[in-house]
């Protein structure tokens, strides 16, 4: 048994064997373009397969060195890669800027970090290892926009770069180039993805027979994105190479067929999700943020849950008895949130907090581990299990506290209070759950009704309403 299939004999005995099978296929049948930042949720649609399983299976399969697992910081403008990383410690730069988009971002973890899976060269060697031996267009593709682009294939491609590109040159190492072209009455971008680097040509006004001259020079200098005015008309054009490495700059016309095709986008796995996953906190535990790293995230979605009446459970059953039916309900709670594309962040005696990248899905949460608690109790013929449940969506920094991976910030303190102020087996929840429309069909569906509250939460300076979810 070689060393890859050694790797799959264990892969199979902690992942889903659909996915595990799916993986094998991919990484044996797939040409090397499909194997490089691959996109989890395109997968798991393309092999029919539930997205959290396959998100798993890509999980050990990275732990087992299988796949490369990649957290690449994406321009929201044009969705080129700014900055790829192995891990979450080294996103640290407070603000990214993307020369194409002439644009500067402060990340946050929602769209703006992209998880990939590129499949190790121990198992396969592929082109995109390599990128120096990648074609143009196939750099662009493999290395330069993230898998959530939706980017046309073979003639439909070809053809759009032909309406695109004035011209493009591969210019290696300390090498010059000298294009003579006509330049038409559009805004061109003079761009190289090695580099990231951009100079705008805003070419208006009379068109002109005199030869128009431009200088670039490409170096690891991030200089500002400039923009040069000129007329309609020939262009001698002078491309300087001043870095160790091969560029690859092209002359884009900024019209139709450009923003066409950057507005054209596809769901991929983002940081936020992965975060807010089981599988990954349980397999990369602390090991994802520094200590002194908080990594903005503009919405996540936390609920607090709380056994009510444990220390009487205690007294009235016996410790025992009170012991394995709190181990049941903790149970339940892990694999519900889990189900439900969420993670369980921490317990506190018999409270959990968990967290979910939608309120859609942790009200589907909440609402199955309510069910669930009453099958537990009809089993037992006793009312004893009655959870309290909590839920709140807003704005966080994802922080590592206490050798754990955690979230700081008002909207936790809110999820928490709102936690507190239930009594009984309805759920609490403030607008931003109850209005967000998945949310608002889960309830439709159920036949539930949310009732408007209004409170003054410990710690919060304004009265806030709260729904009371029967």
């Amino acid at each position: 048994m070689d060393e890859s299939e050694g790797k799959f004999a264990v892969l199979r005995q902690s992942a889903d064997a659909s996915a595990v099978a799916a993986i094998e296929r991919l990484i044996r049948e797939a040409p090397d373009s499909e194997l490089s930042r691959i996109n989890v949720l395109d997968f798991s649609r393309a092999n029919n397969l539930d997205e959290e399983r396959a998100i798993a299976s890509f999980l050990h399969a990275a732990r087992l060195g299988i796949f490369e697992l990649s957290w690449n910081v994406l321009c929201p403008g044009c969705s080129g890669v700014l900055d790829s990383n192995a891990t979450l410690k080294t996103v640290n730069q407070s603000a990214y800027s993307c020369a194409l988009c002439a644009a500067g971002y402060e990340p946050t973890l929602d769209e703006m970090v992209e998880v990939a899976f590129t499949v190790s060269p121990r198992v396969r060697r592929i082109a995109a290892h390599d990128p120096d031996t990648l074609s143009m267009w196939q750099y662009m593709r493999q290395m330069f926009w993230s898998s959530g682009i939706e980017l046309p294939e073979g003639d439909a491609f070809e053809k759009l770069l032909h309406e695109m590109v004035l011209e493009s040159v591969e210019l290696p190492p300390g090498e010059k180039a000298h294009l003579s072209l006509q330049l038409p009455a559009e805004f061109i971008i003079v761009f190289d993805p090695v580099t990231h680097s951009a100079h705008f040509l805003d070419v208006k006004g009379e068109p002109t027979r005199d030869r128009q001259t431009l200088s670039v020079v490409f170096n690891k200098v991030h200089s500002p994105t400039g923009t040069v005015q000129m007329r309609p008309g020939p262009l001698r054009l002078t491309l300087e190479n001043r870095t160790d490495m091969r560029v690859l700059p092209a002359l884009y016309i900024a019209g139709h067929a450009l923003h066409d095709m950057l507005g054209k986008r596809k769901r991929f796995l983002t940081a936020k999700r992965l975060l807010t996953n089981q599988t990954f906190r349980d397999i990369y535990r602390t090991d994802t943020l520094d200590v002194d790293q908080g990594l903005k995230i503009t919405s996540l979605t936390f609920m607090f849950t709380d056994l009510k009446g444990s220390t009487e459970l205690y007294e009235r059953v016996g410790d025992l008895v009170a012991y394995d039916m709190v181990r049941a309900h903790f149970r339940v709670l892990h694999e519900v949130v889990a189900s439900e594309a969420g993670a369980v962040v921490k317990t506190i005696g018999d409270a959990v907090m968990a967290t979910f990248p939608t309120p859609d899905r942790a009200l589907a949460a909440a609402l199955r581990i309510r069910q669930a608690m009453s099958s537990l109790n009809a089993q037992s013929q006793r009312e004893d299990l009655l959870v309290k449940i909590g839920l709140h969506e807003g704005p966080c920094l994802a922080v590592t506290l206490n050798d754990r991976l955690d979230y700081f910030g008002q909207a936790v303190n809110i999820a928490a209070r709102v936690q507190g102020l239930s009594v009984s087996s309805s759920i609490f929840a403030t607008a931003s759950i109850v209005e967000n429309p998945g949310a608002a069909q889960l309830l439709d569906a159920a036949g539930l009704k949310a009732m408007a509250q209004t409170h003054q939460l410990r710690g919060i300076a304004n009265e806030l309403t709260v729904y009371e979810i029967p």
